[in-house]
């Protein structure tokens, strides 16, 4: 039986080492230069880096891995599984240009890993050296483009010894309410998360023959949890093929996304719930013209939350290119949970519900909170009241707490989070639980998840969800750009708690931007009960968001608060 990746990759370039693991669309074009490497040239990369770290006796230690989009981050993080390095995946450096807060993280990354060695791109590499002067904390940590490692170097590779529990990397949260955390996943959480994600999305012996391993289309970025553990070390653990593209070129063309799925055909592909807003945005007549969206059969929709009328929208426009509403998969997961946690079954379509406590137009099929599907095999889902730790019943909104052998080790070197979080029990009940931070509920088995629980607004004594107030915001007017609203509360004084939206629109909408205003506030009013203290219309592209996609309502607070919003038009629009 695998101890590791490791150990699968070995057996794959073993009995198939001519087989394609890994194609990139370096332009995100189907007709433009693609770059592939075979299983047996994937391992015989990952131990020449393996062999570089063990040489320099590196082993247990932390490498970050800084690259641009493409099949050499695979080779640097493989080669410090291989190695017994623990891989940190971090956000490379984006030029001269590089921003404040990008580079201020990047910093927290190298201090708080405590990294010894850094693995990346050439060009990533001279950029750092470029900005070394801004970069202290690179004195005394090596460097090394791992194109630059011959793959002779594989020869003096020696297998590690890797158990269960050994530490493969740290994923670095997103931190979308907090400071982010090195969550400790280890080769034990690794393999049972893969065989979850296996079991929940059909990759079956039979399906991957019927599809000729043609398993994924992702262009999610493979720094984040779900762009690494789902398309590209799924692919390595079953053997398969995936087609990978840079989130930039999906960003510049959306359709490339739906070109590449038409063309290779892969059996699941998906990415948060923008992503799929975005394509609807792109959808013209020619580009359905030449799709064949039939055999994408698993289309996974999660990271942030799941709309019903993207959904609806989706399954209606793509329709005629042949994509089915069965296909549609939201899911649950998170990096303190190695990634899923939630998923539905193959073929089986969405399950909608009204929220409790929602407003009355809440529970209308566009406003609907959507099932994350089930609990993967050997994973506990509570719902908890996290006051009185106690489970709550079925029906009943409350934190989400997981347990089960996906949940990772902890927060590297922060016992007092790691207890916090990791360490949750219940009254009368000897289990330790994952405190997720997220609010749902249970209905018949699935979860419904309704929001975070530190974004919960309580005004007039009544519980509001934001994302609640910015879907009804969103659905109120055409203008408004979906899954780029941020609903939050701001102290009214004698008045208390009260609400804030700010939504992006487009820049021409500023001349109807009373209009807009007018209409968000009527919404919000008639779905909810609730006067909002301010609407405030904004430019595309300036709401915070993590890098999976999420919203910060935290950040958009403070923005506000500073009067830093790109506001549409002025003052004028507020």
């Amino acid at each position: 039986m695998a101890r590791s990746l490791v150990d699968l990759l070995t057996t794959h370039a073993s009995q198939q080492p001519e087989r394609t693991a890994y194609r990139y669309l370096v332009t995100g074009d189907c007709d433009g230069e693609i770059q592939d490497i075979s299983y047996g040239h994937m391992a015989r990369r990952s131990r020449a880096v393996a062999a570089w770290l063990q040489e320099r006796g590196l082993a247990g230690s932390r490498a970050l891995l800084l690259y641009p989009p493409g099949l050499e981050f695979i080779s640097g993080y493989l080669g410090c599984l291989s190695a017994g390095v623990v891989a940190v995946p971090g956000l490379p450096p984006q030029g001269r240009s590089q921003n404040h807060r990008a580079l201020t993280r990047m910093k927290r990354l190298i201090a708080d890993a405590d990294a010894k060695v850094i693995l990346g791109g050439r060009e990533v590499l001279a950029t750092l050296a470029a900005q070394a002067e801004h970069l202290p904390e690179l004195d005394g940590i090596t460097c090394v483009a791992t194109e630059d490692i011959p793959d002779q170097a594989a020869d003096s590779w020696r297998e590690p010894d890797l158990t269960a529990d050994s530490v493969a990397f740290l994923q670095y949260t997103s931190g979308s309410t907090s400071a982010p955390r090195g969550v400790m996943v280890t080769h034990g959480n690794l393999l049972d998360n893969q065989r979850a994600i296996t079991e929940r999305m059909g990759h079956t012996p039979d399906t991957l023959a019927e599809y000729d391993h043609e398993l994924f289309v992702s262009w999610l970025p493979v720094y984040h949890d779900m762009g690494l553990i789902g398309p590209v070390l799924n692919t390595v653990h079953l053997g398969a093929t995936a087609t990978l593209f840079s989130p930039l070129h999906f960003l510049q063309r959306p359709a490339r996304w739906l070109t590449a799925l038409s063309r290779y055909r892969p059996h699941t592909s998906g990415g948060p719930n923008f992503a799929y807003e975005l394509c609807l945005k792109h959808a013209t007549p020619e580009l359905l013209d030449g799709l064949d969206l039939g055999r994408w059969k698993v289309a996974f929709n999660g990271a942030e939350p799941v709309r019903a009328a993207t959904l609806r929208r989706f399954t209606e426009t793509f329709a005629p290119a042949g994509f089915r509403r069965e296909a549609l998969y939201p899911c649950y997961g998170l990096a303190e949970a190695t990634l899923i946690v939630t998923g539905g079954s193959v073929d089986t379509p969405p399950t909608l519900a009204a929220s409790p406590g929602s407003g009355p137009h809440v529970g209308a099929a566009d406003a609907a909170a959507v099932g994350s599907g089930r609990p993967i095999p050997g994973t506990t889902v509570v719902i908890a009241d996290p006051e009185r730790r106690e489970e709550l019943p079925e029906g009943e909104v409350g934190e989400i707490w997981v347990s089960g052998a996906g949940v990772a080790k902890g927060y590297w070197r922060n016992a007092l989070a790691t207890r916090e979080t990791f360490r949750a029990t219940l009254k009368d009940r000897p289990d330790r639980f994952l405190r997720t931070g997220d609010l749902g509920f249970l209905r018949e088995g699935e979860l419904f998840v309704t929001g975070r629980l530190k974004d919960l607004m309580v005004i007039d004594g009544r519980n509001h969800y934001p994302q609640d107030l910015e879907l009804s915001a969103e659905m109120s007017h055409g203008a408004l750009r979906p899954g780029c609203t941020a609903a939050f509360s701001v102290d009214g004084g004698v008045e208390g708690e009260q609400p804030v939206i700010v939504a992006e629109t487009a820049p021409d909408a500023a001349a109807d931007s009373e209009r807009i205003t007018e209409v968000i506030r009527s919404a919000i009013g008639e779905a909810h009960g609730l006067s909002v203290r301010d609407v405030v219309l904004v430019h595309p592209g300036t709401i915070p968001k993590t890098s999976s996609g999420k919203i910060q309502r935290h950040a958009s607070r403070a923005a506000y608060l500073a009067d830093a919003l790109a506001v549409v038009g002025g003052p004028a629009a507020r």
